[in-house]
């Protein structure tokens, strides 16, 4: 297993063990706060597993350069890792776990028909052994991605968030709207309609954040009900996706389009770009 490394590690501006100097981001298709060290932010690419480290210094983490375009981590342990996606030689990965911080991984399943290409995944914070992944349909797992079932939906889905304290609760950005489950994703509720690229879950507050043709960048602080729209256009660049700290929910990261990173140091209302 590899050596995990540290944030001291990186204070001296030496580089952290086992981890290779990253130029830039490209392809992002995913993004995540380490769950334990609000200074470690994860990006998923289409060239591997990066990681920003206080800001400032981009790294890849370990040697594999395939395409994650599913990924999520796990809510407490932040050594653990899930992703999906393509091989950098080609074909699909299938869902696979890491163990080390995303350094190695292992295929757990190939998923419901696969090998599967989940595009986006969603592990439930209140149930880990509970996500979600959309490759063409809706797959759900109760048992940490060992089998697989097919959840039909009438729509595709561009981004998955779970509620953090209910884990009955999913929401799904899809072309159509923002649609929310309160049953493990067995029915929807089409929350508003038009385009929605991204969603998250503050995990102290369960206020959604949102970023839609509709409102734009927009919170919720009653489930999806009433929207207050926050007035911040990211440069006319799109939010992709957004991700809360677990230890300070009030510091949010955002990834737009064209792999532009935004920090928000007060639950998204101010950001600044900070990559």
């Amino acid at each position: 297993m590899a050596v995990i490394f540290s944030q001291r590690s990186n204070e001296s501006g030496s580089t952290p063990k086992n981890l290779k100097p990253a130029e830039s981001i490209s392809h992002g298709h995913g993004l995540a706060v380490d769950v334990a060290d609000p200074a470690k932010v994860y990006v998923a690419t289409h060239y591997g597993l990066l990681v920003l480290i206080n800001e400032k210094d981009l790294y890849q983490v370990g040697k594999s350069k395939d395409d994650l375009m599913g990924f999520s981590t796990h809510p407490t342990d932040p050594k653990i890792f899930f992703s999906s996606g393509h091989p950098s030689l080609g074909g699909n990965l299938g869902f696979q776990k890491s163990e080390d911080a995303g350094f190695t991984w292992k295929k757990i399943s190939d998923g419901l028909n696969g090998p599967v290409d989940f595009h986006t995944m969603a592990v439930s914070p209140a149930n880990p052994d509970l996500i979600y992944g959309w490759s063409r349909y809706l797959q759900r797992t109760i048992d940490g991605g060992k089998g697989w079932e097919r959840i039909p939906t009438a729509f595709s889905i561009v981004q998955l968030t779970a509620d953090t304290k209910d884990e009955n609760i999913v929401y799904a950005a899809t072309p159509q709207g923002l649609q929310k489950s309160s049953d493990k994703g067995q029915t929807w509720e089409l929350l508003f309609d038009g385009f929605v690229s991204a969603v998250a879950v503050n995990p102290a507050s369960q206020n959604l954040l949102s970023f839609s043709q509709k409102f734009g960048l927009a919170r919720s602080n009653d489930g999806g009900v009433i929207w207050e729209k926050i007035n911040q256009s990211f440069n006319g660049e799109t939010p992709l996706f957004i991700s809360f700290s677990r230890q300070r929910p009030e510091l949010v990261f955002l990834l737009t389009e064209k792999n532009s990173l935004y920090k928000s140091s007060d639950s998204g209302n101010t950001w600044g770009k900070i990559r």
